[in-house]
């Protein structure tokens, strides 16, 4: 298998939105797992030494799938093999911050155009790390508008001047064909389908992706941007409660063999999420 990033969440990400999903305070949790409210604590500062059974208690307690909790409190969150894929996917994974954030070019494996989902902050970073051979995208899907994921829209648009934007909402100064729950469209040689899936934002879209003849049951991937990642959840900063349900029912309408390429973080699949992901068991 390839070399995978990290996850993008540790125990403490995942402890500190539970906690949020949950309505609990760190107390509560305390008293509901008879773990020291210190400890918890110092578990959302990502120093933690629990035993499996303390995670999970601390599972049970929050709602979550224990043998995901388990696996990332161990270190030990296990990745998939990839299926293979009708179409070349290409991360291109770039520094933001402290953590990286990751776009994604498919290309058609008839045509050889491209589509690009989000831009990350920086063109100049994005084509710097371009694999060569590829074309430029016909057209580029924003999940959402936070910068490190549409911040090199504009910069990118000055490169290529009319290029095709969809994104889940329109945004002053910026022509978008914005797109949502349900709609379908041919782009750059592909089928894409629509989620709209608020949550982390507002306007959040996830794009599901097959070739023409291809619907949500043939092989495809989920870009989830900010929605779903490897081993957790993306931050809720529209509605966590709406974030979760939303996970959970994209998840459920996909086959098991779904790649998933998520806004941070390693990919993954919908039958790994399913039996692993602390927030979807």
């Amino acid at each position: 298998m390839p070399f995978a990033p990290p996850l993008e969440d540790e125990l403490g990400d995942i402890l500190e939105k539970a906690i949020r999903h949950a309505g609990l305070t760190e107390e509560q949790l305390a008293a509901a797992t008879g773990i020291g409210v210190d400890r918890i604590k110092d578990a959302e500062d990502y120093r933690y030494d629990f035993s499996c059974a303390e995670l999970q208690r601390l599972a049970v307690a929050l709602g979550l799938n224990e043998v995901g909790v388990c696996a990332v409190g161990e270190g030990k969150y296990p990745l998939p093999a990839l299926p293979p894929l009708p179409f070349a996917l290409h991360t291109i994974a770039l520094p933001y911050g402290i953590g990286r954030v990751n776009t994604f070019v498919a290309e058609n494996p008839d045509t050889r155009a491209t589509l690009l989902v989000d831009t990350a902050d920086c063109p100049e970073r994005l084509f710097a790390a371009w694999p060569g051979a590829l074309a430029l995208p016909e057209a580029v899907l924003l999940t959402h508008w936070d910068h490190d994921h549409a911040g090199g829209l504009t910069g990118l648009l000055h490169r290529q001047p009319g290029l095709r934007v969809v994104a889940p909402a329109e945004r002053p100064g910026v022509a978008v064909e914005p797109l949502g729950e349900g709609d379908e469209r041919t782009i750059a040689g592909f089928r894409v389908r629509v989620f709209r899936t608020p949550g982390h934002t507002a306007a959040h879209n996830v794009y599901h992706l097959s070739l023409p003849e291809g619907g949500l049951e043939t092989p495809g991937v989920l870009f989830s941007g900010d929605l779903l990642f490897a081993g957790s959840l993306g931050g809720a900063f529209f509605c966590c409660q709406t974030l979760r349900r939303e996970a959970r029912r994209v998840v459920g309408l996909l086959p098991p063999e779904t790649v998933i390429a998520p806004g941070h973080g390693p990919l993954t699949t919908v039958a790994n999420e399913r039996r692993f992901n602390p927030f979807l068991g």
